[in-house]
């Protein structure tokens, strides 16, 4: 409770806002959709313009608060609901005039520091991570999970290259007691050592925790195919990502699907891919130096739009790519529902 209270002081900067706001063009009115709420932060500056609805969306119960505010401040301007982004298809009856939907892949600094969520290798306590509409938390993985498993979500989801020893030293771990935050912290350590590298030795093994947790990679695919859907001719898609493997998934979704202006004249029109998107920029719009300075949390944001330029509903070789990714994230519901149906 204690910690709430102080969290309300802690403060949030929305990554790339200018950025954002510059390319949606919301001076000219019309509808957006707000795919993370969280602080508000990209739905106030919306707002701003008395010509523009926002309908936000959020897995945190957390965000209400602030929501409850701005239902009071914007009125019918703005709605919300407490849903994951695989959820966006059921917006669809209510929304008219939309111009544009945007995601933030990270997490605010509020969530950062709430020792409830666990969400740090900072905090301490027991392993939390569950963002809202969860099955099982960072604790079940961690003291339930078995050495193949972990190795193997820590590895694919996280990236770690030493997945294997960590998984090792988990296990001959959890004999003794239920690992804890900083347990874990205290078990990548003693494997990575000290390294002088601005990313923390826990970093890559709390990421996949996080994504296995939230099922950020099928949150996200889904989520992308869905607003896609959603999305009318001349829409523009949004995504700020903060990780190596979200921006893949994204990169490839937006270029993949995207005009191809190289392509061969000789190529037979019946092989030529149907593209979904005019890609503007081909590179990823970065935080700029003066962002930088003040909140160094932006350092790994990086931000890719499209606009839509046809409609389409097979994604299957987007799915098929990612399809590694999915299968891994998939392991622990699998094995959680197995033990969940037993009794």
């Amino acid at each position: 409770m204690n910690a709430t209270i102080k969290l309300e002081n802690v403060k949030h900067f929305p990554v790339l806002l200018n950025e954002v706001i510059s390319i949606i063009s919301p001076l000219y009115g019309g509808t957006f959709i707000d795919c993370t709420f969280g602080q508000g932060g990209y739905s106030k500056k919306i707002l701003e313009n008395k010509n523009n609805k926002i309908f936000a969306i959020d897995r945190d119960r957390d965000s209400i608060k602030i929501v409850s505010h701005f239902k009071k401040k914007y009125q019918s301007r703005f709605q919300f609901e407490n849903k994951k982004f695989s959820e966006i298809s059921s917006l669809e009856k209510n929304i008219k005039n939309l111009k544009g939907i945007i995601f933030d892949l990270g997490y605010s600094t509020t969530q950062i520091k709430d020792p409830e969520k666990g969400l740090s290798f900072n905090n301490k306590g027991k392993l939390n991570m569950k963002m809202g509409l969860n099955n099982f938390s960072a604790d079940y993985v961690v003291n339930k999970l078995g050495q193949n498993e972990l190795a193997k979500i820590f590895k694919v989801l996280g990236e770690e290259n030493s997945s294997k020893i960590i998984s090792k030293k988990i296990i001959l771990f959890r004999k003794k007691k239920n690992i804890y935050t900083e347990d874990l912290v205290n078990i990548i350590n003693s494997v990575k050592k000290k390294r002088f590298t601005k990313i923390h030795n826990a970093t890559k093994v709390f990421q996949a925790l996080r994504i296995v947790v939230n099922n950020e990679i099928s949150e996200l695919i889904y989520g992308l195919i869905n607003s896609f859907k959603l999305l009318p001719i001349g829409g523009v898609l949004v995504i700020v990502t903060f990780q190596s493997i979200e921006d893949k998934i994204v990169k490839f979704f937006l270029k993949n699907y995207s005009e191809n202006k190289n392509s061969s004249r000789y190529l037979p029109k019946k092989e030529e891919k149907k593209t979904l998107f005019k890609l503007i920029e081909k590179k990823p719009i970065i935080p700029s130096e003066k962002e930088l300075n003040l909140n160094k949390a932006s350092r790994s944001a990086k931000l890719r739009y499209a606009i839509k330029s046809s409609n389409h509903n097979d994604f299957s070789e987007f799915i098929k790519k990612f399809n590694y990714l999915l299968e891994v994230e998939s392991l622990v519901k699998k094995i959680w529902k197995k033990l969940f149906f037993q009794f």
